[in-house]
């Protein structure tokens, strides 16, 4: 495993379109997954002891965004061949027990991933309404991989700021986690 950050937000950069097939079978676009009010992709994987420390985070600030038309979409771009817990089957499980309320999108070509530029998991992109990048940060603090629940999630505050405004906060602590396990 090796820490690895996220870069500096790239303020105003537009989302890539992506056609990937999701843990229920159906494939899925960006047009498909946007939301009204803002669009939050991230990258994860079943394995990452990072992402496994925050995923009941995600999977309730997922949530509390769909009532403010914001909808989520996780993607996973690891190597299955050398990282096989991030299969398709096991996404299929990760996703069931872990009660995911948003699409579980698989990148077998890691395509995706590299246009994002997508470095680590969790790494988060949060979008205006426009598709415009307006948060690159973390979720919240970690301490020897627990989530620290003395203040509210930085992604859920970022990505309800984003829904009424349409701009992201100007200071971002960035996301940290395993590097995406490249072919």
């Amino acid at each position: 495993m090796s820490l690895t950050k996220t870069p500096i937000c790239d303020f105003g950069k537009k989302a890539e379109n992506f056609k990937l097939k999701s843990t229920t079978g159906e494939l899925i676009t960006l047009d498909d997954a946007k939301g009204p009010n803002g669009t939050l992709i991230m990258f994860i994987c079943n394995h990452c002891p990072y992402v496994k420390a925050v995923i009941f985070d995600i999977v309730e600030d997922c949530k509390k965004l769909k009532d403010l038309g914001v909808n989520s979409i996780a993607i996973c771009s690891n190597d299955v061949d050398n990282y096989p817990e991030d299969s398709f089957e096991n996404m299929v499980k990760f996703s069931e027990i872990n009660n995911f309320n948003f699409p579980y999108l698989h990148d077998d070509t890691q395509n995706i991933a590299k246009k994002f530029n997508a470095v680590c998991t969790p790494d988060f992109f949060g979008y205006n309404k426009n598709l415009e990048l307006q948060y690159r940060g973390r979720i919240r603090e970690l301490r020897d991989l627990k989530p620290l629940r003395d203040g509210d999630s930085e992604l859920l505050n970022a990505m309800i700021e984003i829904s009424k405004s349409g701009k992201g906060p100007d200071n971002q602590i960035p996301s940290m986690g395993c590097n995406i396990k490249w072919k």
